[in-house]
Order: structure tokens, then C-alpha cells, then sequence
């Protein structure tokens, strides 16, 4: 039997794969970078915000935005316009659309969520219905209260004169 064994190189030792250029992260995080570290605004930012929030775009903001890329369609400057706002032309064909459909509260925005199932006026109305037991039964104590008074008054003989049961009320 041959016993020959193939010696393996460490991995250092083996050759590179020939990437011709360094990948975007690679660059970006490199200090040694002669670009970036002369330069701040060669790289953007990488902090990253703690919670996105979603961007909301007036009526009258997307009709500028429409307007604006109806003057510019041939001339290749609606990319240029997308980037400048900061938009998708998926967003553009969906305002676009709501603008054909001819409807202006299309292009104002909308609330999220699930479409409440309750009446406004019948929460108004339960709520005022509410208001009203507890005040009777405030108004129900209170007359309770009254009446063991006088009564432990006409006991005490204690009578009071009209200025202080005008007082009283």
C-alpha cells in the first residue's frame, strides 16, 4: 500500500479568488481607504434610525410631483425628479392612476388601520347616558343625606332659619 498523504495549505497560504474589485461593504468600512478618510461625504451615513416612519405625502404635494413629471417625461428627467424627492416610480404610477381615476380625495392620504365599526353619535349618546345614571345617583345620595339631616335635626331640635337652609342649597 502507498501511504502518501497530500499536504494541505493553510488557508492563508492559498490563492486569492481574483475579485477585481472590493465589494461595496468591504470599501465602505475600510479606514485605510484613501477616499473616506479625507473625505466625509465620499461614504453616507450608516446609523441607521432607531424606528421608520412612514412617510406621508399631501394632495397638493403629489399633484406638484404629477405636474412636474408630465413637463419632464421626454427629456429623461423624471429619474432625475425620483431622485431629487426621493420616490419610486411605483409610487408615481399609483398617484398617476389615482389622478385618472378623477378623483382628488384619492391623492389625499388616507388613514391606516382596520374602518371603525361604531357611530360616532351612538358613542356620543351612550356616552352621555352613562353621565347622566352617574349624576342621578349622585343627586339620589345627596337627597338621602338631606333628609337624615332634617331629621336629626328636628331630634336635636336644632331648627334652622331660612338664611341657612338658602346657604344649604
Amino acid at each position: 500500500m502507498n501511504n502518501h498523504t497530500v499536504p494541505v495549505p493553510s488557508p492563508a497560504a492559498l490563492p486569492s479568488v481574483g475579485r477585481r474589485e472590493p465589494e461595496r461593504s468591504e470599501g465602505d468600512r475600510s479606514a485605510t481607504d484613501g477616499k473616506a478618510a479625507g473625505d466625509p461625504k465620499a461614504h453616507p451615513d450608516p446609523e441607521v434610525v432607531a424606528q421608520a416612519k412612514r412617510r406621508r405625502f399631501t394632495a397638493a404635494y403629489k399633484q406638484r410631483i404629477l405636474t412636474e413629471s408630465d413637463q419632464v417625461k421626454g427629456s429623461g428627467g423624471i429619474g432625475a425628479l425620483l431622485r431629487r424627492e426621493g420616490l419610486y416610480s411605483s409610487l408615481l404610477a399609483t398617484w398617476r392612476r389615482e389622478r385618472a381615476a378623477g378623483v382628488l380625495q384619492a391623492l389625499t392620504p388616507q388613514k391606516r388601520g382596520p374602518k371603525s365599526k361604531r357611530d360616532p353619535v351612538q358613542e356620543e349618546v351612550q356616552k352621555l347616558q352613562k353621565e347622566n345614571a352617574r349624576l342621578t345617583d349622585q343627586l339620589r345620595k345627596a337627597a338621602i343625606i338631606i333628609d337624615v339631616q332634617k331629621k336629626l335635626g328636628t331630634l336635636l331640635g336644632w331648627l334652622p332659619t331660612q338664611e341657612e337652609i338658602d346657604k344649604l342649597l
